[in-house]
C-alpha cells in the first residue's frame, strides 16, 4: 500500500506467514486442515489490516464510543444462549465451521475508545479523566471475566495503562492502578470465578515440579520441547515432541515451543527480533504523528502486542504464569488474527499521516499536553 510504512507491514506480514508453518508443522499429524485454515484467517486478516490503514482517522475517533458499545453488546450477548462455551469459557459465538470470540474484537475497540477520551482531555489526564478511563475498561473486563477468561482481561487492562500512561496519567494514580490491579488478580483466584483447573493452571509455575503429570504437564513438555531445540534446533517438520504431541494445544497457546524446538535460539531470536522491529515502528509512529488520537492509538496497540508476546513466550519457558493468551500473528485462530491484523492496520494509518520531516515530532506526551 503506497505511503505505508514498509517495516510495519512487513514485519506483521512474516510473522503471519511464518506462523501457517508453525501451525502446519504442529498439526501434521492431523493432514494440510489446520494450516489452510490458518491461511484462510491470514487472508481476511490482511482484509482487515486493509480497511483499518484506509479508514479516516477522524471519522474513526467520532465512531469510537459507537464501536465501544457495540463491542458491549457482543460481549454481553456471548453470555447468553447463543454463546458457546469452550474448554470451561463461554466465550465464543458458533458460526457454522467458523467461531468468533467478540473479546479479541474488543481489544482494538477498547483502544479507540480509550484513545478518543484520552485525545478529548486535551491535555494529561487528571482524576477525573482517569476514572472515565477506567470507567470505559471495567465493562469489557467484566464480562470477560464473567466466561471467565483472566488472560483476555489482562491484555484490556495492559493496552489501557498503555493509553493513559502516554495520555499524561500521574505516575501516583498509575502506581494506584497497579496495586488494585494485582488486589483484583488476587480476588479473583479467591472468589471462585475461575475454575479449578484455571486456577491451577495459572498458579503452577510457582511450583513447577509439583505435579509433572497432572497440573504441570503442559510447562513441562513445552520446557522440555523448547531445551531440546538447542542453538538451530531439530529442523522444521523434525522435532520428536511436535511430531508425538506431547505438548498440548501446541497450535494455540503453546505454539512457541515449535519454534524451540524446531527452529532453536536462532529462530527464536528471529521471531522475538520481528516483534521488536514491529513495536519499534509502532512506538515511532506514534512519536512522529500529530494526532492525539493516532498516537493514543499506537500506544494501546504497542502495550497490547508488548503484553501478549512477553506472557506468552514467558509461560511456555515457565516464566509467566499460563493464561491461555495466544501469541499475535502465529497462534491458530480467526479471531485473534482478524483483531491483530485491524490493530496493525490502525497503526499503519497513523505512520501514514506522520510528517515526513523528523524534527516536527513532539513526542505523544509533549503534544497531549500542548493540544
Amino acid at each position: 500500500m503506497a505511503g505505508h510504512d514498509p517495516l510495519l507491514l512487513g514485519s506483521a506480514a512474516a510473522l503471519a506467514a511464518l506462523g501457517v508453518v508453525l501451525v502446519g508443522a504442529a498439526t501434521r499429524r492431523h493432514g494440510e486442515a489446520f494450516a489452510v485454515r490458518q491461511i484462510l484467517w491470514v487472508a481476511a486478516g490482511g482484509v482487515a489490516l486493509t480497511a483499518t490503514a484506509l479508514v479516516d482517522l477522524e471519522a474513526l475517533r467520532r465512531r469510537a464510543n459507537v464501536l465501544y458499545l457495540g463491542g458491549l453488546a457482543l460481549l454481553a450477548l456471548v453470555l447468553s444462549p447463543f454463546g458457546a462455551t469452550t474448554n470451561g469459557a463461554q466465550a465464543w459465538f458458533s458460526l457454522g465451521p467458523l467461531a468468533l470470540q467478540p473479546a479479541e474484537v474488543m481489544k482494538p475497540v477498547l483502544v479507540m475508545a480509550l484513545a478518543a477520551h484520552g485525545a478529548r482531555a486535551r491535555g494529561p489526564l487528571d482524576g477525573r479523566r482517569l476514572l472515565g478511563a477506567l470507567v470505559l475498561l471495567g465493562g469489557p473486563v467484566g464480562l470477560v471475566l464473567l466466561q471467565p477468561d483472566l488472560g483476555t482481561a489482562m491484555v484490556l487492562v495492559s493496552l489501557t495503562v498503555g493509553v493513559v500512561a502516554v495520555a499524561g496519567a500521574r505516575v501516583r494514580h498509575l502506581a494506584l492502578l497497579g496495586i488494585f490491579g494485582g488486589m483484583a488478580v488476587v480476588g479473583v483466584l479467591r472468589a471462585g470465578v475461575l475454575a479449578p483447573y484455571q486456577v491451577e493452571r495459572l498458579t503452577g509455575f510457582l511450583h513447577q515440579s509439583a505435579d509433572p503429570r497432572g497440573t504441570s504437564w503442559n510447562l513441562e513438555q513445552a520446557k522440555i520441547a523448547i531445551g531440546s531445540g538447542g542453538l538451530a534446533g531439530e529442523g522444521l517438520f523434525s522435532g520428536s515432541q511436535t511430531r508425538l504431541a506431547y505438548v498440548p494445544e501446541q497450535h494455540t497457546d503453546f505454539v512457541f515451543t515449535v519454534v524451540g524446538e524446531e527452529l532453536g535460539l536462532v529462530g527464536g531470536a528471529t521471531v522475538l527480533g520481528l516483534f521488536g522491529l514491529l513495536a519499534w515502528r509502532i512506538w515511532r509512529a506514534a512519536w512522529r504523528t500529530a494526532d492525539p488520537f493516532g498516537a493514543l492509538c499506537c500506544a494501546g496497540i504497542l502495550a497490547m502486542l508488548v503484553f501478549q508476546v512477553t506472557e506468552n513466550v514467558g509461560m511456555t519457558m515457565g516464566i509467566t504464569p499460563i493464561t491461555g493468551i495466544p501469541l499475535p500473528f502465529l497462534s491458530y485462530g480467526g479471531s485473534s488474527m482478524v483483531a491483530t491484523f485491524a490493530a496493525v492496520g490502525l497503526a499503519a494509518n497513523v505512520a501514514r499521516t506522520c510528517p515526513q520531516a523528523t524534527g516536527a515530532a513532539l513526542g505523544p506526551a509533549a503534544r497531549l499536553a500542548t493540544t
